[in-house]
């Protein structure tokens, strides 16, 4: 009788994501649920250098590689550590060329659904299922055993770099609603005129957050109530500006990197969309929902469903190809603000 040949032990793993902020954060349950499964092994992820603040915290990470100008660097020194598995997480010709060079025998590829998704952007056909692109990260890893734990993303602020109270103004300190301006593209922003409706309606005090890029429209947003909005952008680090999501009450967020960084927080949060969709799988993530019949009561999703044009790409573009914008411009503000007013009763509530 022929014996089964004996998997060689996992001594080291190398999971790859280069890129984004948002994107990672989304591989952070895999990354947790990989080293638990196999807590002996060395858990490695190549990322880029402007990412390296996503993930140098992370205590289920024991090294980080950093992309380099010159690739074959990269490959030379991971060849050098002899991988026992590789993850790949972001599927692209960058990491087609590690994953060739290296020949590590136990490799998983993350399946995009590109002709899904081109279909979808194209043709309006939605064959895209209803799960986060989270359960398709775990699809990849379960020739290895390893299990969706349910408990949702990660994220880790070093105490050193977490903010201070004389950080935000005194009228801020008994809570505020952290509003995230910033985004990768134009048409995945909420716009200057609907974030002025919004503070203007708005109830409570307001922390405008997003980077440098994004200090001129957050400028304009709090010079209609200097008083109930502070202008946070450009002002705080990353980690700071996690923390701040962290320390808020609600969060309204356009989507982008700290949307996901509020759902690692399991903040209550409402988020806004535009030329895209949460049938793309990039929807915020606490631990088990999904689109269908899995709803997380944590967050709500303000979009407008009725437009023949969307999603008109898988991404976003620099403004909108019609030229009307009406899927972020019609997002109902009545109802956006109803949500905000119910997170923020059932925070306090939450108070003893």
């Amino acid at each position: 009788m022929l014996q089964r040949k004996k998997e060689k032990p996992i001594k080291r793993i190398l999971v790859l994501r280069f890129s984004s902020i948002g994107d990672i954060v989304l591989t952070t349950p895999v990354i947790r649920c990989v080293k638990r499964k196999y807590p002996d092994a060395e858990l490695h992820f190549f990322t880029k250098k402007s990412f390296l603040s996503v993930v140098e915290a992370n205590p289920y990470i024991d090294k980080v590689h950093l992309l380099a100008e010159d690739l074959q660097q990269n490959i030379d020194e991971l060849k050098a550590l002899d991988f026992d598995v590789l993850i790949d997480l972001h599927h692209n010709l960058r990491t087609l060329r590690v994953k060739k060079a290296l020949k590590v025998r136990r490799t998983y590829s993350f399946d995009k659904l590109n002709v899904k998704k081109w279909l979808y952007v194209n043709f309006k056909w939605n064959l895209m299922p209803p799960g986060s692109i989270v359960e398709r990260y775990f699809e990849t890893v379960a020739p290895l055993g390893v299990v969706n734990d349910g408990l949702g993303l990660d994220f880790f602020i070093p105490e050193d770099k977490a903010t201070n109270k004389d950080d935000i103004p005194m009228g801020h300190w008994m809570g505020y609603v952290a509003c995230v301006v910033g985004g990768s593209y134009a048409t995945k922003q909420f716009p200057e005129n609907k974030w002025k409706a919004f503070v203007a309606q708005c109830s409570y005090p307001v922390i405008l957050l997003g980077g440098p890029e994004d200090r001129p429209l957050a400028e304009a947003i709090a010079a209609s109530d200097p008083d109930k909005v502070y202008n946070a952008c450009g002002k705080f680090s990353l980690m700071e500006s996690a923390d701040l999501v962290r320390k808020a009450k609600v969060v309204v967020s356009n989507d982008t990197g700290l949307m996901h960084i509020a759902a690692a927080f399991q903040k209550p949060l409402i988020s806004l969309w535009g030329n895209t969709t949460p049938w793309l799988g990039m929807f915020p993530y606490y631990g088990a929902n999904n689109l269908k019949d899995t709803i997380s009561p944590k967050f709500s999703i303000a979009e407008v469903n009725d437009l023949s044009c969307r999603p008109c790409s898988k991404i976003g573009y620099r403004s909108c190809p019609k030229k009307h914008f009406k899927c972020m411009q019609d997002i109902n503000m009545e109802v956006l603000l109803k949500e905000l007013d119910q997170y923020w009763k059932e925070q306090n509530k939450l108070i003893p």
